[in-house]
């Protein structure tokens, strides 16, 4: 097989949480422009809209646009069945969607943490559950890429800045989740992997960039942050026949932050 046709994925269909906007958006981008069917969650329908018209505009794709409050755990298996009716099973799932939380651990909101976790862990432990029972366990294979942190994997302590927390912790917890999941469902060929990005320009990140940025630049290898083409290759790779051998890996995508 060719390197063309082991990354092609014309004819699949991919699920991508939290895709209006920021990495989930760039990473749809990606899975668009290999070929495949691209569906994007989020909460906010305008927010939807605008993303959806941004690759229509860009790579001529329609991907569907699905309204979904994933902390509602009700919510999900509907919004598996209107994928799975609009676009076929999923072949992908991405799971990008996620929140943070900025305070000192001794005044930090019990009912912040639990929104944290409820968002980064338990919906993403939902809705895998769902799309693996309805998706694809049955069919024998799928590819599962989630969206963990390099906050999951140090401690994260950068001056001019409030603690994360709960956040680092869910990273975390995703990171063991990716592990975990890829050894269990590896008997029915599905690949589960990790992307844990660097700092990113993004709404989640803006806070942090504007009081302690050029520090962390200063103190990344590559010397700048994430742009907007740097995690296509590898969501490429994880979602493709060319990862048919990985599974259970957690690569950082951080300017050689997690080696210095």
């Amino acid at each position: 097989m060719s390197i063309k046709q082991l990354f092609d994925l014309s004819g699949r269909t991919a699920l991508v949480t939290g895709g209006s906007r920021g990495l989930g958006l760039q990473i749809a981008e990606a899975l668009a422009e290999q070929g495949a069917r691209v569906a994007l969650v989020a909460r906010k329908a305008d927010e939807l809209d605008a993303a959806t018209a941004q690759l229509r505009s860009r790579l001529g794709i329609d991907a569907l646009p699905l309204v979904c409050d994933l902390a509602d755990m009700a919510a999900i298996p509907p919004l598996v069945e209107r994928t799975v009716a609009a676009l076929g099973p999923i072949d992908i799932l991405v799971n990008n969607a996620g929140t943070t939380w900025g305070a000192p651990t001794l005044e930090h909101p019990l009912s912040a943490w639990n929104k944290v976790m409820t968002l980064n862990l338990t919906a993403l432990f939902a809705l895998t559950q769902e799309v693996g029972r309805r998706c694809m366990v049955p069919r024998r294979r799928g590819k599962i890429i989630n969206i963990a942190s390099i906050l999951g994997l140090v401690g994260g302590g950068d001056p001019g800045r409030a603690p994360t927390l709960a956040y680092n912790t869910t990273k975390g917890g995703v990171i063991s989740f990716t592990r975990s999941l890829a050894v269990e469902w590896a008997p029915f060929n599905i690949h589960v992997n990790a992307i844990a990005p660097g700092f990113f320009p993004t709404r989640m990140t803006q806070g942090v960039l504007e009081a302690a940025g050029d520090t962390i630049a200063a103190r990344t290898p590559l010397q700048r942050f994430g742009g907007p083409e740097d995690l296509k290759g590898l969501v490429a790779l994880f979602a493709s026949d060319a990862s048919d051998y990985i599974t259970g890996q957690i690569v950082a995508v951080d300017g050689g932050t997690t080696a210095a």
